[in-house]
């Protein structure tokens, strides 16, 4: 029996398939305010293990930094297939890193249906992690149970990592490889998402950027003030305005001391990938309500911008009243969160250090205007000419008809992580599409890609079975 068969069988199966995401959509699991994380741990456990694979539930000792309940790293659903294939040295090993926590579901009045309901319309699943990343998880955790009640067995050992955290920086992800490290040694790793275009062409991504998320919070008097007094007492806003004024100039270029020190260029392999990616640049600004990119970028320089280039972006701002109707005052602090967004080689804590050397340098003395470290990931990028790369691209050409290779996302994930514990390469290919409003009301999944990607993990479990192994000797 080949594929092809295997496939319809697939197809064959979409309402179960639709079944177990909407248990997954239905069950809470909002990191920001760690709600349901556990539950749903064990609901992801549960269909893992009616699927055919082996789980278990792990977690962090409660000792040490994890005394405080409320500080309790959630749990991690492990699960591992092996092959009962014999081979002349040891079977290869993929595997399938997702997460089952999800973003809030605020503003709530702006979604049409239940942010946790699944509702299904046509060939849409709407609810918070439809797409991002309980759908993804589905595909997954699919293509094994379908190989296994299909063929009896899988290719090549299969395991999954499923954490509860990524939503919020991936916190003990670190902490969780390095404890459990003989346990996750493999061959590969399949990225927890993976976009489609408007052409319904998959796009693989070969990395990630990597985030420094600080906090600037400038201190005034010790109490609101009246407005009156401005002419005496400085206005902590306006401080934290001249502050973030001498980040970037108005290109977006970064004005830190040393910030772009690392910074390297594409390789030739790297830049010619650019020459084979599409972006379509009259839906993206429909789809946002815009009328030009920041610096009029077109073309190339796009491209160019979301894979290879740092960014600092205000992600927020709070200060003063901000009420119906006037207030008169001069607010007593005022603080900005801002992330930058990094490219290989760029330290997050080295950035975090020059960010504080700059401002201070530039008269914003650290009492007066406190710098806060919330977050840092360092980018991650796998190589091009990877063999892993030929089996991922093979298996998405086969069920789409087509794909596209991206140097890297122009988010962040604990990819890095990953990459540098693991020593393996790191692939991002999934069954999002690009504006499935992920992180918004009305997020949706469309059944037929969650059914696509689901064959076309089979068809990487099966590509890569048959790839040299160099980790073999780690597995159990």
């Amino acid at each position: 029996m080949d594929r092809q068969d295997l496939f319809s069988f697939i197809d064959s199966r979409k309402e179960d398939l639709v079944a177990d995401l909407q248990s997954l959509i239905r069950q809470r699991s909002v990191s920001a305010r760690k709600e349901g994380l556990e539950q749903c741990a064990a609901v992801v456990a549960g269909i893992m293990v009616k699927a055919g694979i082996n789980t278990r539930i792990l977690n962090l000792p409660k000792d040490g930094r994890h005394t405080d309940p409320s500080n309790t790293a959630p749990p991690i659903v492990y699960g591992e297939v092996k092959t009962k294939r014999k081979t002349s040295g040891p079977a290869r090993t993929l595997m399938f890193y997702n997460h089952y926590d999800v973003q809030p579901e605020d503003p709530l009045a702006l979604w049409e249906h239940d942010p946790f309901e699944g509702v299904i319309e046509g060939d849409y699943i709407y609810g918070r992690g439809s797409s991002d990343d309980k759908g993804e998880l589905i595909t997954r955790i699919k293509a094994v149970e379908y190989y296994l009640k299909f063929h009896g067995d899988v290719p090549c050992n299969v395991k999954f990592l499923v954490e509860g955290e990524e939503e919020i920086g991936s916190v003990h992800v670190g902490e969780y490889l390095t404890r459990y490290h003989y346990d996750l040694a493999c061959d590969g790793v399949v990225w927890e998402f993976g976009y489609v275009n408007e052409q319904n062409i998959p796009i693989i991504t070969l990395g990630m950027k990597g985030l420094l998320f600080v906090e600037l919070t400038a201190v005034g008097p010790i109490r609101d003030a009246h407005s009156s007094l401005a002419v005496l007492i400085e206005n902590p806003a306006w401080k934290l305005v001249r502050a973030l004024n001498e980040l970037t100039d108005s290109t977006g270029k970064i004005l830190i001391t040393d910030w772009y020190r690392e910074v390297r260029d594409l390789t030739k392999s790297e830049r010619a990938l650019l020459q084979t990616e599409s972006f379509d640049e009259i839906r993206f600004k429909s789809e946002y309500g815009i009328d030009s990119f920041l610096n009029n970028a077109q073309g190339l320089g796009i491209q160019n911008a979301l894979v290879s280039m740092p960014t600092c972006n205000i992600a927020g701002m709070v200060s003063g009243y901000t009420g119906d109707g006037a207030k008169t005052i001069i607010p007593s602090t005022a603080s900005v969160k801002i992330d930058f967004r990094l490219v290989p080689e760029m330290d997050p804590l080295v950035q975090f250090g020059r960010l504080k050397k700059f401002l201070v340098e530039k008269g914003f003395d650290e009492k007066s205007l406190g710098v806060r470290f919330l977050h840092g990931e360092a980018a991650s990028r796998t190589d091009v000419n990877d063999p892993f790369v030929t089996a991922v691209s093979e298996s998405a050409r086969e069920i789409y008809g087509d794909a596209r290779i991206t140097v890297s996302s122009p988010a962040t994930g604990p990819m890095d992580s990953f990459s540098k514990s693991l020593k393996v390469p790191c692939i991002s290919i999934g069954s999002t599409f690009i504006y499935a409003k992920m992180h918004s009301p009305n997020e949706f999944a469309r059944t037929d890609l969650l059914l696509n990607t689901t064959k076309c993990m089979c068809g990487i479990i099966d590509r890569f079975s048959s790839q040299h192994s160099k980790t073999g000797s780690l597995q159990h």
